[in-house]
């Protein structure tokens, strides 16, 4: 069994009424909201979890003693997942953030026992009537890294160390390949898969097969700076995810994927506070402020940089899209024509590899 560690802010003070939010909810006029947090790894000092504690934290510089927050970390992807968000809900939480793709069917599950608790779960895409979903357009992102990855390589074999084969982290590789590709029609994608979000030394491991096989930078879909911290040691580049790594690895780290989750729990925790919450779908990136690319390393070249920001400020504008067409998958076959942008049901729902990611997709 892995360690729990549950963390409480104490904070009293008057609140709205939440009974307008969720049949049934209510709660005495003087006690404040308690928000749950269940994360899938460490809170650490880097990483998706990291990302999602300081959302947790800004919910408690916004709202002081109007709210009182609550975390557990480490919690698998398992049945073991339903037991806490249980416990959570006994404890008193009105509402709970379930941080991970795997907490989808536990949260369905205790949601339907206790309709009169919110519940919010990320990167998943069942809903219910207490239940709101959330994503980041990490794509966006990613393709930006992509253009920095092609102008850098010099072998232009990239390399990617995957999670899990889910819509998730597909959209990362192939809006990474495109972004790649549209500066260096030579680059190729290799792609490690090590079925998990945090694991330090499989991702290490993972990372230097791929330069074994001539990648020379380096991009992830996993929490650790393991990947950030091999570059450096051999003298190659990559990209840190969820949060700035520099200090991993400050020669080798280009820049990074980061995500500011706070932005989106904020608007959440004032909408149930304001007795104005409903379950929705919500799909946030740049535009919104969600999405945000770390500082670039210096050593980039000045006409990089300079397309680097120009389709940042499409991206965000929203004059570009990272899947207009023309986009090809691996065989050839065209998924979005010329002219066109990819639909929102299949940007989501998204198994397959655009042309120029090598290897057979997981089954």
């Amino acid at each position: 069994m892995q360690r729990r560690q549950l963390l409480q802010a104490a904070g009293l003070g008057l609140v709205s009424p939440l009974a307008s939010l969720v049949p049934g909810l209510a709660r005495a006029a003087t006690d404040p909201l308690k928000i749950g947090f269940v994360y899938s790894g460490p809170v650490a000092d880097v990483g998706w979890t990291y990302q999602h504690d300081l959302g947790r934290k800004l919910v408690e510089k916004e709202f002081g003693p109007r709210v009182k927050t609550v975390f557990v970390e480490n919690v698998p992807e398992s049945t073991d997942a339903e037991r806490v968000i249980r416990q959570l809900v006994s404890e008193g939480c009105g509402m709970v953030f379930t941080t991970s793709f795997g907490f989808m069917e536990p949260t369905i599950k205790v949601a339907r026992d206790n309709p009169k608790v919110i519940f919010e779960h990320a990167t998943g895409y069942k809903q219910a009537k207490n239940v709101g979903i959330y994503q980041t357009r990490f794509y966006e992102g990613a393709f930006l890294l992509g253009m920095l990855a092609g102008r850098t390589t010099r072998s232009n074999a990239l390399g990617f160390v995957a999670s899990f084969p889910i819509p998730e982290v597909l959209r990362n590789i192939n809006a990474f390949t495109l972004g790649a590709r549209s500066v260096n029609p030579k680059a190729r994608t290799k792609v490690i898969w090590i079925n998990s979000w945090y694991n330090p030394a499989r991702e290490r491991e993972a990372a230097e097969a791929l330069a074994g096989q001539g990648c020379d930078v380096f991009y992830q879909n996993t929490d650790s700076p393991a990947i950030v911290q091999m570059a450096e040691a051999k003298g190659l580049h990559a990209f840190g995810q969820d949060s700035d790594m520099t200090r991993f690895g400050p020669k080798a780290h280009l820049s990074a994927n980061t995500v500011n989750w706070g932005v989106y729990y904020v608007a959440k925790v004032r909408q149930a506070l304001e007795g104005k919450w409903r379950p929705e779908d919500t799909k946030w990136g740049m535009k919104e402020g969600m999405i945000e690319l770390a500082t670039l390393n210096p050593a980039i070249s000045a006409d990089t940089v300079k397309l680097f920001e120009a389709k940042k400020a499409a991206i965000a504008g929203g004059s570009f899209h990272p899947f207009s067409g023309l986009v090809k998958d691996q065989a050839g076959a065209t998924k979005v024509a010329a002219g066109q942008t990819i639909s929102e049901a299949e940007l989501w729902g998204m198994k397959w590899y655009v042309e120029g990611v090598e290897g057979k997709l997981p089954g």
